[in-house]
């Protein structure tokens, strides 16, 4: 170990005790401990990536912190082989090689000394003159071992193209033994591939390993990165040609010919689809092959139905007394349109309209299936309905025997009637799953408010059907009675036409005006932990703290972070586990973002940490539908903390108390009517919203971009035809 100190500068071998912080920029700290210093404190962007365990040699200059005193700021930080016994001990139990806890590795190191890591390299099989290693356990330890070897090597690649080495783990996961020669050959294909790269990465390691500027290949990949980043980004199904070469030749520096040869290479390979505009036929557009299949296969699905002959049993009904006008017109509707919409804002009686509609199917003999996008959605809809339902994921991926006091007797998909709540969360690809499973003659009937948030994936298929003159719709606009006494609805309805709420508010909703974004942060914590809390005689996760914006103060990430701090801070002695910026701990409120099929997880549930095994490198969650459900460090980036979230995450759930800060931060890019009254409907008994007036004016008056679909010009086409 060398310890060089100077007035200006140190370089220092030093263990990796534990992490203090990450911020999103990846700048960390970090305790660590080296022989002739002791434990101490260092920081910078460079130890991105370090794990606990871990040996480090680190080049930088000591200061001083206010908080924690001495410390390296680092400037270099490589990893080099632990080579004292200590060290030794500490990596291996520190749970970087997977099946190695710390009683073990006290074994191991007791055992081989020194010469441990040798031994593995080498030897392996003398692993199993340990106790308590058998063969099994020699060759897992011998996979791992191979493994974070293979990883550290990548983190050394990537650093050498100025790329972060925290994706080295996520490259190595999809492209295994070879990640080296994906880096070296053709680093384009990370794009779509690996979580958190795209273009822009992707490209600096192309250019460090001298492809061409002009490289149609580069070029090619560029097209494609812009089309899956307006879908994701921007829930675009395709874009204009003109907007697609403006944005390409921009990003890559070259000429829009080169573009345009680009495009036709790739729809030569049917990559992309070039077609006329589904509404402007003078106009070229461009789709990911994807999006084009599905946005066709959706329309044709749904022509499908609309034509079909209905298979509803038909028997004369009693027509509910407790229902208006527009109700009975909706139930009537249900029963006659094999494809039909209601929608209506909050306290417009839809879900007493649903219970109604699905008791007169069944009365008539026919079969009802409940269904929501999301877990909560579909627990507030089988509360609100006092019947079964489910998420539409489990009613497509699954094929129930019957049960007795189920409303289905076959797949919940080929029931009679087939209801959707929530509808404005249907992405395209979840809507054309859910089409194609509805046989014809079945009904199908999507439930939602038009003026909230379209889905966070691609399409805006409630509000496309919307558009098409030939779908049956019934729009309920009474505002009930027991509704009108509600701040938050009448919030809503004001937000809705345009119009600022009452302020300061009352009823249920509450604006508090400040300006400044770092008292809005810290208020917001205070209303959501203490305040709330004491005021209304509740635990503090009965407050849900919704958020805009992701990035700033008063962003999730940061929020989250405060929260997270304040309702679950680290415990000594109790494991966690750090991916990322993201801490993860027992006791933590999470939530998928990714679909997960093979756990049975999907996008937008919620979920609580049980336990964090560092041995076995997993996170253990429980859902709140009660599932038991394991992820591998490697897989947390699928995983976010709920503690803070998105009001695009928010759609289909119902909190009793929201927080919510509104400032213009970023110049509040997010700030428009339809995130506003999404937020608010999502409060069941208080809605409080912490910030600045103007921004407050600013969501209200600003409308939202209209996205690019052709599903609506494609499905009136399929229909005249």
């Amino acid at each position: 170990m060398t310890v060089l100190a100077g007035p200006h500068a140190t370089a220092v071998e030093a263990s990796v005790e534990r992490l203090v912080f990450v911020r999103e920029d990846e700048y960390t700290v970090a305790r660590v401990s080296a022989d002739g210093v002791g434990e101490f404190v260092a920081s910078g962007r460079a130890l991105a990536g370090v794990q606990p365990g871990e040996t480090v040699r680190l080049t930088g200059e000591w200061d001083r912190h206010p908080r924690h005193g001495g410390r390296l700021v680092v400037e270099l930080c490589e990893r080099v082989v632990p080579s004292t016994v200590r060290a030794i001990r500490l990596y291996l139990g520190s749970g970087l090689i997977r099946g190695i806890g710390p009683r073990l590795a006290h074994a191991i190191v007791s055992h081989f000394g020194e010469q441990t890591l040798t031994v593995i390299d080498t030897a392996p099989e003398r692993l199993t003159e340990v106790i308590n290693i058998g063969v099994t356990r020699q060759a897992q330890i011998v996979q791992a071992w191979a493994e974070q070897k293979a990883i550290a090597a990548l983190m050394i690649v990537l650093q050498g193209f100025g790329v972060s080495p925290l994706l080295a783990a996520k490259i190595y996961q999809v492209f295994g033994d070879d990640s080296g020669e994906v880096l070296a050959t053709d680093p384009y294909r990370l794009i779509g591939r690996v979580r958190g790269i795209a273009f822009h990465t992707a490209d600096r390691i192309a250019l460090r390993s001298g492809v061409p500027e002009s490289s149609p290949r580069r070029v090619q990949a560029a097209v494609v990165d812009r089309l899956d980043s307006a879908a994701a980004r921007d829930g675009h199904c395709f874009l204009p040609l003109p907007a697609l070469v403006a944005a390409v030749a921009e990003l890559v520096g070259q000429d829009d010919d080169l573009v345009h040869r680009a495009v036709d290479a790739l729809a030569a390979e049917r990559r992309v689809v070039v077609e006329a505009s589904p509404s402007d036929p003078g106009q070229a557009v461009v789709y990911a092959k994807e999006q084009h299949a599905r946005e066709v296969a959706l329309a044709g699905h749904l022509a499908r139905l609309l034509t079909a002959r209905s298979t509803l049993p038909m028997r004369a009904y009693a027509e509910d007394e407790s229902l208006d006008e527009d109700q009975r017109a909706a139930v009537n509707l249900a029963l006659t349109s094999t494809v039909s919409v209601i929608t209506g804002g909050p306290g417009c009686g839809k879900s007493h309209t649903l219970k109604v509609i699905a008791a007169t199917v069944r009365a008539m003999g026919g079969t009802v299936t409940l269904a929501a996008p999301t877990g909560k959605a579909a627990r507030r809809l089988s509360e609100l309905t006092g019947l079964p339902a489910t998420t539409v994921h489990r009613l497509l991926a699954r094929r129930p025997e019957p049960e007795e006091g189920l409303l289905f007797h076959r797949s919940p998909a080929e029931a009679d009637l087939v209801v959707v709540d929530e509808a404005s969360m249907l992405d395209l690809h979840l809507a054309t799953r859910l089409a194609s499973a509805i046989p014809s003659g079945g009904h199908l009937l999507l439930v939602g408010d038009g003026d909230q948030l379209p889905s966070i994936g691609p399409g805006s298929v409630l509000a496309d059907l919307l558009r098409v003159p030939g779908i049956p719709r019934v729009r309920l606009t009474r505002v009930f009675r027991q509704a009108q006494d509600s701040g938050i609805v009448r919030a809503a309805h004001r937000v809705r036409a345009g119009e600022l709420p009452g302020l300061p508010g009352g009823g249920g909703f509450w604006f508090e005006e400040l300006a400044d974004p770092e008292q809005v942060a810290d208020r917001v914590v205070h209303l959501a932990t203490v305040a709330i809390p004491r005021k209304q005689s509740v635990t503090a996760d009965r407050v849900q703290v919704l958020c805009p914006m992701r990035g700033g103060v008063t962003g999730t990430a940061e929020l989250g972070r405060r929260l997270q701090e304040r309702l679950n801070p680290a415990r000594e002695g109790a494991p966690e586990h750090w991916s990322g910026p993201s801490v993860f701990r027992a006791g933590d409120r999470v939530m998928p973002i990714r679909n997960n099929y093979d756990k049975g997880v999907f996008n937008g549930e919620t979920a609580t940490v049980t336990a964090v095994d560092p041995q076995e490198r997993l996170i253990e969650i429980r859902t709140d539908e009660g599932e038991t459900v394991r992820y591998s460090f490697g897989e947390l980036d699928e995983l976010s903390h709920a503690y803070a979230i998105s009001v695009h995450r928010s759609q289909g759930s119902e909190y009793p108390f929201v927080v919510a800060p509104i400032v213009a931060e970023a110049g509040g890019v997010m700030l428009r009517r339809q995130l506003l009254y999404t937020l608010v409907t999502r409060a069941k008994s208080w809605v409080v919203l912490v910030g600045d007036r103007e921004a407050l004016e600013l969501a209200v008056h600003r409308t939202g971009r209209r996205r690019h679909t052709g599903l609506a010009p494609r499905l009136a086409l399929a229909l005249d035809g």
